[in-house]
């Protein structure tokens, strides 16, 4: 009786190999099932208008003048938010572009362009930054809604057809090339060629 007991509390007493990795293997999926989550639903949060705008920066300079473009408020109804030009939606590109979002952080909490005078003096730079971005990506966050293959030549302006149909069709320019300036205003573009 004494050596079963013995043996009993030696199996009790020492952890079993199999249901240590079960529990760490189940602990550890579980664990990466609530981190994913949570990563995403902040990741998601961070992409809306209502969190672009909560800073002042964005919703008393740029933001203002959105809402008097047509990518604001249109016949159609359809109506483009920060996200939608500003962040790609595929999830890879999405990630890169809010690692390079992360750096704005900084010019929110140092108060870089926390006046309106300070954006202004700031504001080519910026938008240089931003052009220099979609010409790099061929204009993706653009083409998300405004796909080439389905453009209606017959409906647009003789210029604009043209236009399009030489440049998009041979990949020799990107819709940031002729379209700058399209939700915001310009800044003080002296200086540069073409304008």
């Amino acid at each position: 009786m004494k050596e079963r007991l013995k043996s009993a509390w030696q199996v009790f007493n020492r952890p079993s190999v199999h249901y240590s990795l079960g529990f760490l293997t189940m602990g550890g999926f579980i664990a990466g099932v609530i981190f994913w989550g949570a990563f995403n639903t902040v990741l998601e949060a961070t992409n809306t208008e209502l969190f672009c705008t909560s800073c002042h920066e964005m919703r008393d300079n740029v933001f203002e003048e959105l809402r008097g473009t047509i990518h604001y408020t249109n016949r159609s109804g359809v109506r483009a938010t920060c996200p939608d030009c500003h962040v790609p939606h595929e999830w890879t590109d999405k990630i890169a572009r809010k690692m390079q979002a992360s750096k704005e952080v900084w010019g929110k909490l140092f108060g870089t362009i926390n006046t309106r005078e300070k954006f202004l003096a700031h504001r080519r730079t910026l938008a240089e930054h931003e052009w220099a971005r979609l010409k790099a990506n061929d204009s993706l966050e653009c083409r998300n809604c405004h796909d080439f293959d389905f453009m209606d030549f017959t409906r647009q302006e003789n210029r604009a057809a043209e236009a399009h149909e030489k440049y998009l069709s041979s990949g020799e320019k990107t819709c940031i090339d002729c379209h700058k300036g399209i939700a915001h205003k310009l800044p003080d573009m002296a200086g540069v060629e073409g304008f």
